[in-house]
């Protein structure tokens, strides 16, 4: 067993193990999209009818992620995410052998149980075991997943699905789940917090039915039909729910979400203003197979390759990410990132079947470039200045915001479409191709603009610390 002093490799070590951990939760979320008709055909249902098994996966993460932080104390963050990796694992096994959609859906609530506290207690457990001047570096590798599972979830479903079974999508998270667990077992040291606060079931009980009608009013708003009314409903009982879980929160003895770390500038402007850069970025996956399959006529694997180029992207700015933090600091690339990232949403709007197939690239390339840079940018900085003591709280409030802002981004690409129709008809321009996706990329580029109204506020120096300490 390791102690409980860990060396800059053993944090290295956690981040790539936690990293990992990431990529199988955030593939599972994603992965199952392309193989929905095949699972339907097993299970003798319409194929709309597996959208409940996508949702219920969602829904469970966003009902019971509030809750981690707690857990995570009471038992021991080691004892949390190893018992999360377990309950994953074997969740996705027994998904695989599901033989009805009754099974398989509450299999997915199972799962989604396990990376309810998967996600956040391993962030957790890096950020415990890590120096802050290691902070950009470790942030860096638990970045990635989030950015590539989305890109490349479809086409890999789509080619297990078409060469082997879409069983096998889950089944291969079991040697994955069982050499993470052994991993974890050894690599993260047993620390449990000395004071043992009592469990806030009043937040728990807001929080999750706040995030609960909130994801499933971005669900309506991203299906093929929504009914206007149920979303609008869900949507204004979540926002009135989440009103009250703050009232709540700000006079309860023990929050279950301790919203102190707001009064930190570089932590708040990660969840107001970063909520509406990730909102945007969950958008995009929605959005650009849509485009290139309905809009381009492209079939799914032209349409899947063209997507990877954003994930090159990604991979290719994550060696840049320390040294350009370092020589430049975090408010000056906040900004200029966020605006690069802003254009490059936006000249997706001017794509056409017509353009070259390089430029297509190119173009994504670069988003891929300046989302990853982002998402590191702010996910570093969020807890740049936060004391060690609030690190588990401020974790707490940062995966609710983190989850809740992904849920919205299909909400959002959605209702970017409605109004790219709405506004084509208006211009007369309805009969061009594609173009309701492509004004509806000029909608999420504005909401990832009006993100970056938030670094605005950030001192010069912001990140300091971390930025100077990154190459050590």
């Amino acid at each position: 067993m390791r102690g409980d002093t860990q060396s800059p490799v053993d944090s290295r070590w956690i981040a790539l193990l936690v990293a990992g951990a990431f990529f199988m939760e955030n593939l599972d979320g994603t992965v199952i999209t392309t193989a929905v008709p095949d699972i339907a055909h097993s299970f003798g249902v319409a194929p709309l009818a597996l959208n409940i098994g996508v949702s219920a996966y969602l829904l469970t993460l966003g009902v019971l992620i509030p809750s981690s932080g707690w857990v995570a104390q009471r038992f021991g963050a080691r004892r949390v995410f190893a018992a999360a990796l377990a309950i994953f694992t074997l969740a996705s096994v027994l998904c695989g052998l599901a033989d009805s959609l009754a099974e398989f859906v509450w299999l997915r609530v199972l799962q989604g149980a396990g990376g309810a506290m998967m996600v956040p207690v391993g962030r957790l457990v890096v950020l415990n075991n890590t120096p802050k001047e290691r902070l950009i570096n470790v942030i860096a590798t638990l970045t990635w997943p989030a950015l590539v599972a989305p890109v490349l979830g479809p086409p890999v479903g789509g080619f297990i699905t078409s060469y082997a079974s879409w069983r096998w999508i889950f089944f291969l998270n079991l040697p994955l789940g069982l050499v993470a667990l052994a991993l974890a077992w050894w690599l993260i040291p047993d620390k449990r917090a000395a004071e043992k606060r009592p469990f806030d079931w009043p937040g728990f009980l807001l929080s999750g039915s706040a995030l609960l009608l909130l994801t499933w009013g971005a669900e309506i708003v991203g299906g093929q039909n929504p009914d206007w009314t149920e979303a609008a409903v869900c949507m204004g009982l979540g926002v009135v729910l989440l009103a009250a879980l703050g009232w709540h929160l700000r006079r309860a003895a023990h929050p279950l979400i301790d919203l102190s770390s707001f009064a930190i500038p570089t932590f708040s402007i990660t969840i107001i203003g970063g909520s509406l850069f990730r909102m945007a970025i969950g958008a995009v996956p929605f959005l650009l197979p849509l485009m290139f399959q309905l809009g381009f006529g492209l079939n799914a694997f032209h349409s899947g390759m063209l997507v990877i180029a954003v994930f090159a992207g990604n991979l290719m700015m994550k060696p840049a990410t320390t040294p350009i933090l370092r020589r430049f600091g975090f408010k000056p690339v906040i900004l200029a990132n966020g605006v690069a990232n802003v254009l490059s949403l936006a000249a997706c709007a001017l794509l056409t079947p017509a353009t070259p197939v390089w430029l297509i690239a190119a173009v994504l390339f670069v988003g891929g470039l300046t989302r990853s840079m982002q998402f590191s940018a702010l996910n570093t900085i969020a807890f740049a200045d936060v004391p060690q003591p609030r690190i588990a709280a401020a974790n707490t409030l940062f995966s609710t915001a983190f989850q809740v802002a992904l849920g919205l981004g299909i909400a959002l690409g959605a209702t970017g479409v409605r109004l790219g129709h709405w506004a084509a008809r208006q211009l007369g321009i309805g009969d061009l191709p594609a173009i309701s996706y492509r004004l509806a990329f000029l909608v999420v580029a504005l909401v990832s603009l009006l993100g970056l109204l938030d670094a605005w506020k950030l001192a010069p120096q912001a990140g300091e610390r971390v930025a100077r300490g990154a190459g050590g």
